[in-house]
């Protein structure tokens, strides 16, 4: 099975790399910009015709929640409108897409996980351009697998685990948000998902008469992200890594620029009832990163 992957730099793309070699049944190309850029219809075009793949599957995106802010319209052309090409290029291929989208399509206002029928009512920039990007896939291309994930973080790139290491390293004290719950997804195991849906949508009559739409695709269990530091720390210290003090705040005492849902749960048993799938507890997550990221580099 051939697979395409857009963006090369980003945790998702980074983890297919990381992940893919390992698996015989798959080839797996990850290209980013310039060479594929989802907002130049030429570089579609060209990308696809070479690779031919079986399925495209999109990590492309704008996610700096904070700085989406101030350029909304860079956000919304990348996350709206060069989706919405790359799903139109693959349609006339007839060719599926898997777009990966997020938590934050949702306010956060609900009691409970969040499921893929939920009312969506995004409270920030990044959300809104994310939700105009799932409309504009599935309209651009009916053969489509929408994946909503949440709180991403790998031993790549920017994110959650690095961040605290970074600061335990240097001593800092640390005060962490604990009224914020959501669904911590290692980016290796979210990739495992994928390809486990991709295998299912390329052979012989799919993996159900109609499996194409929404799913959330995030890791088992729940967590503030006080919980997830104090985990990380503790895996550190296991290891002989840095640890540091650790005390939690509510979300006022951090203010951002973007608004953040309160609960970022998502409820993943379509995934399982349909693709028979389901990711690994984040604490597993976070003691594969950490390990990873202490390991001596050679």
């Amino acid at each position: 099975m051939r697979l395409l992957i857009t963006g090369s730099h980003g945790q998702v793309a980074r983890a297919f790399l990381d992940v893919a070699p390992a698996a015989r049944d798959i080839e797996a190309c990850a290209i980013g910009r310039p060479g594929l850029d989802i907002c130049n219809s030429p570089t579609i075009e060209r990308a696809l015709s070479d690779i031919k793949p079986d399925v495209v599957i999109n990590t492309a995106a704008y996610t700096a929640v904070d700085d989406a802010e101030g350029e909304a319209e860079r956000a919304m052309a990348l996350n709206r409108d060069g989706a919405a090409m790359l799903a139109a290029a693959a349609a006339r291929r007839g060719t599926p897409i898997i777009h990966l989208s997020t938590d934050y399509v949702f306010d956060g206002a609900k009691p409970a996980p969040y499921v893929e029928d939920d009312v969506t009512a995004p409270t920030s920039v990044y959300g809104l351009t994310k939700l105009a990007g799932e409309h504009a896939v599935a309209a651009a291309n009916p053969k489509h697998i929408i994946l909503r994930t949440a709180w991403v973080y790998s031993p790549w790139g920017k994110n959650f685990v690095k961040t605290i290491l970074t600061h335990a390293g240097k001593g800092t004290d640390l005060k962490v948000v604990n009224d914020q719950i959501g669904s911590p997804t290692y980016a290796p195991h979210l990739v495992e998902a994928i390809l486990g849906i991709a295998r299912k949508l390329a052979a012989p009559g799919g993996a159900a008469a109609n499996p194409w739409g929404i799913y959330h695709a995030a890791g088992s269990g729940e967590a503030s992200w006080y919980d997830v530091a104090r985990e990380i720390l503790h895996r550190s210290a296991e290891l002989g890594g840095p640890s540091t003090s650790l005390s939690a705040i509510g979300t006022d005492g951090y203010p951002t620029r973007a608004a953040r849902p309160k609960n970022s749960r998502l409820d993943c048993s379509k995934l399982e009832r349909i693709f028979a799938i389901t990711q690994p507890d984040w604490r597993t997550g976070v003691s594969l990163c950490v390990a990873r990221l202490l390991k001596p580099q050679t």
